[in-house]
């Protein structure tokens, strides 16, 4: 009898463990900037924060192995002359992230293995269009270079960040401040959450919303909303009472949730990180100092509380690891950046188990680095599920792959402008082609001396390191 009380999962016993005090990140100064969103972006490669900076707005980027005190002279990320106020990395590059700011522009950045002896401070390419703050960014899930943001102006625009043009901007469906913004697992549809305390699901191809419920929850305080796997879609928010709420959406039935789980009457926003491989939902509060989670299965109740997470300190922010950068062999099932005032810190969720091998059932095929689609064909149309792989021989970074912006060239399209004097057979278009390529050879030749060259200073000034401490 007994058997048919206890419910049958894997995910029952997850275990939650912050890192060792080795593996932390010290001495980073966490933005104080007050805005909802996690400050923190990770990949298998780098871990990114928005930090405090002076004249602007900087985020630090290091590499995940470099744990320990940060040098307060660590390059940072700068260019922005407002605070940054989200950060996002490209699922489909692990060297492009995304920065969006309060002085209403958004930089994408090419991000070297090596560690610059400078700031960085010339974006890729610089995208304004918001005509105020930019406080959410999300690269599309499956189609390359397709890059979404929003901001306080109540507008959504998608980029091609490969030629700095906007696809489309959405300009007409929220009458207030955007909240959220979240894509489905192919980037067909989108959820979105506004301050008019509206869920929509939003077709951003055709620019019109294709469901709507209104106060999903009945209290004041922003709303977050994410899609799971089978298309269904999960809220935070908070009762009229003050209490925090989870709830689980139909979207062909808004009327009533599927399911919704009532916590406590803590103020913080809560996050919610929903990994689609386990359908587990983690929800992290901006001032909490837990982290909450549940499992999403198919049959009732449907939304199974799992387990918290609880530390000392508070977090103020938090990332969320990609599958493919997490460590198989520990059973290990998700990991979580955590952000204090002055540091970071890995917490790291595993799924005890007593074999060796390689578990199947915790790790089924996730999404990689490929892109599925080119940004003109999804934005002509097509859908694809993502790129999947497999992580039983563990995941390992690619190499640098760079960023490339092509521009159309306006002039292409003009035409010449009064008579020209006749072209000689050696000024002909080949002739001219032929100096083009003579001197994107000398560039492309003259950028890998510069690299070569700051990959040597920096191997130099740590070997000046280790002899001053040998000295010491």
């Amino acid at each position: 009898m007994s058997r048919r009380v206890v419910r049958q999962s894997k995910f029952r016993h997850v275990f939650g463990q912050a890192a060792k005090a080795d593996q932390t990140y010290e001495d980073i100064r966490v933005s104080k900037v007050t805005w909802d969103s996690a400050f923190c972006a990770v990949n298998p490669k780098f871990l990114a924060i928005i930090v405090e900076a002076g004249g602007g707005g900087a985020f630090i980027v290091l590499p995940l192995a470099k744990t320990g005190r940060v040098d307060k002279n660590h390059p940072l990320v700068t260019g922005h002359t407002g605070p940054v106020l989200d950060i996002d990395w490209c699922p489909h590059n692990d060297n492009v992230i995304a920065s969006a700011s309060d002085d209403t522009t958004v930089m994408v950045w090419q991000i070297p293995d090596y560690t610059p002896v400078r700031n960085i401070t010339e974006p890729v390419i610089t995208l304004e269009g918001h005509s105020k703050r930019v406080g959410i960014l999300s690269w599309h899930p499956t189609a390359r270079n397709v890059l979404l943001s929003a901001g306080g102006d109540n507008v959504i625009i998608i980029w091609n960040v490969g030629t700095g043009e906007v696809l489309l901007s959405l300009d007409d469906l929220h009458p207030d401040v955007i909240h959220s913004v979240c894509w489905n697992s192919n980037g067909s549809l989108l959820a979105t959450t506004c301050k008019d305390k509206t869920l929509r699901i939003v077709d951003p191809r055709k620019g019109r919303v294709v469901a709507e419920r209104a106060r999903p929850h009945e209290g004041a305080r922003p709303l977050r909303a994410v899609f799971t796997a089978d298309g269904k879609l999960l809220s935070t928010g908070f009762s009229r009472m003050s209490e925090r709420q989870l709830a689980l959406w139909d979207p062909n039935n808004f009327e009533e949730p599927v399911a919704l789980q009532e916590m406590d009457t803590s103020n913080g926003v809560l996050l919610p990180f929903y990994d689609p491989d386990s359908s587990i939902v983690y929800l992290c509060g901006k001032g909490d100092s837990s982290i909450r989670y549940f499992e999403i299965t198919e049959e009732p109740p449907f939304v199974h509380y799992l387990n918290t997470f609880s530390s000392k300190e508070p977090q103020r922010g938090m990332g969320f690891m990609p599958k493919r950068g997490l460590d198989v062999s520990k059973c290990e099932i998700a990991r979580f950046y955590k952000l204090h005032e002055r540091k970071c810190e890995p917490i790291i969720m595993t799924v005890p188990r007593k074999s060796d091998l390689f578990q199947d059932d915790l790790y089924p095929d996730t999404p990689g680095p490929e892109a599925a689609l080119e940004a003109d064909e999804w934005l002509s149309g097509q859908d694809a599920e993502p790129v999947l792989i497999s992580l039983k021989e563990g995941y390992v970074p690619s190499k640098h792959r760079e960023l490339r912006v092509t521009k159309r060239n306006i002039l292409d399209v003009r035409p010449p402008a009064g008579p020209r004097r006749s072209q000689s057979a050696s000024e002909g278009p080949l002739s001219q082609q032929h100096t083009l390529e003579t001197l994107l050879e000398e560039v492309k030749a003259l950028r890998e001396r510069v690299q070569a060259q700051e990959e040597r200073i920096t191997a130099l000034e740590n070997m000046l390191c280790e002899l001053v401490d040998g000295t010491d």
